[in-house]
């Protein structure tokens, strides 16, 4: 057992720290945030992220796993410190290192010799000898170990990994911080830090450019009258392209893919590399989401202004409680703009979030939400909304289109209400065969 300081308590900070503990370290998770710490101590985890709450619970009842805003005492028992930190985008699109960048003067003074930084946060290639050099302990190895977990399976992705990436200048630092991750069966990637820093970005460019591909697509399948589903199970069957993140929607969004995607753009900016097919990426996401409301504006039969437009779902993806750079409120924003009346439901979103969700009605559930709307519209897709009772909204709505932007519904039991259900990647939508009453 290994005594382990987590530093920061936010989505990678407590997932990892828990992990940890779970693999049997003793864990001191550290945080500036004393009202989330509080919150922690209470019992309250803010993320809604399966297995994580039970975990973190049963390790602080044990006393495996600590919270505390007092860093140095953990520092200096610490034989390894994981940097868990946020590095948000600047309004030009780079990372900001400023949380990090405050951590080093504390770890220069309390780390004790032989001690290891091990490096989560997403940073840019060339962070390591940047951090090397601000640190300047010779006693102190600093590892790349950057993280590829996907909100909703958090706690699976950590414990049963597709790859463990391990960025260090010397081979036995790498083998030492291996030997943190004991009990876990995964390929180990030993590589050098810059390559195992660019290799985070690399992933999640090449996610985004997969999921603007499927897109491209299914606004093509629109034009030519072809199905962009079997397109998607055609493409999939070759192993050379696989299924996974091959699937349209109203683009890609959330807390890693656009940040990821902007600031490998704004490193490029320092080269001489051409970057033109990741431009082409942010842009051609951007054009998808106003696709959206350009296509619901194009299907109702009435002006979109004044129209009611009932929302399924606003975060980013299923199982999560998270909003950041939710496709679905780039859209509702650009719908309200066109003065649509918007009232949206989800799931895991029960009240206005200042600064995110103030151009909406929030709705107790999907039945108010779509109540004496012109259109349904759904852009996230949870797993209860193909249980929904359509028959019963039909008779409550104002008029019959929806528009599945995650190709959820079935079209067969939507098309029987009377209703008119239209997916992204259909030719035309599916007519109704009555409606009822």
């Amino acid at each position: 057992m290994t005594t382990v300081t987590v530093i920061g308590a936010g989505y990678v900070g407590l997932t990892t720290a828990a992990c940890l503990a779970h693999l049997g370290h003793r864990v001191h998770t550290v945080d500036i945030d004393t009202k989330r710490l509080r919150r922690l101590a209470s019992g309250h985890i803010d993320l809604l992220e399966p297995e994580l709450p039970e975990m973190i619970h049963r390790h602080q009842r044990t006393g495996q796993l600590t919270f505390t805003d007092t860093a140095a005492p953990c520092f200096a028992e610490s034989g390894a410190v994981f940097l868990c930190l946020p590095t948000p985008a600047r309004v030009d699109g780079s990372a900001d290192l400023t949380a990090i960048d405050t951590t080093i003067p504390q770890l220069r003074r309390h780390l004790a010799p032989g001690g290891q930084i091990v490096v989560k946060s997403t940073v840019p290639p060339g962070t390591h000898c940047q951090l090397t050099a601000a640190l300047d302990r010779s006693d102190i190895a600093v590892i790349s170990n950057p993280e590829f977990l996907r909100e909703g399976s958090a706690v699976h992705d950590w414990l049963h990994p597709d790859r463990l990436v391990l960025g260090a200048n010397n081979l036995e630092h790498a083998h030492r911080a291996a030997a943190l991750y004991h009990g876990i069966n995964a390929p180990l990637v030993l590589t050098d830090p810059t390559s195992a820093e660019l290799i985070k970005y690399a992933a999640n460019t090449f996610l985004a450019m997969k999921i603007t591909y499927a897109n491209t697509l299914a606004e093509l399948s629109e034009h030519l009258g072809a199905n962009i589903t079997d397109v998607c199970t055609g493409l999939e069957h070759d192993p050379r392209i696989g299924g996974q993140y091959l699937r349209p929607g109203p683009g890609w969004g959330g807390p890693c893919l656009p940040k990821d995607t902007r600031a490998l753009l704004a490193l490029g900016d320092h080269t001489s590399a051409d970057l033109s097919l990741l431009q082409a990426i942010v842009r051609a996401n951007a054009h998808h989401q106003r696709r959206i409301s350009t296509l619901i504006e194009k299907l109702l039969p009435r002006p979109l202004t004044g129209a009611r437009i009932g929302v399924l779902g606003l975060t980013f993806k299923p199982g999560t409680n998270d909003l950041r750079d939710s496709p679905a409120l780039a859209i509702t924003t650009a719908l309200a703009a066109r003065h649509a009346h918007v009232t949206a439901y989800d799931p895991a979103i029960t009240h206005t979030v200042p600064g995110l969700t103030d151009h909406l009605t929030h709705a107790p559930d999907a039945a108010t939400a779509l109540a004496d709307c012109d259109a349904a519209l759904l852009l996230t897709d949870w797993p209860q909304f193909t249980r929904l009772p359509w028959r019963t909204l039909a008779r409550t709505m104002r008029g019959a289109l929806v528009l599945d932007t995650r190709g959820l519904l079935d079209a067969t039991d939507v098309a029987r209400t009377g209703l008119r259900l239209h997916a992204i990647g259909q030719a035309t939508a599916t007519r109704p065969t009555a409606k009822t009453a």
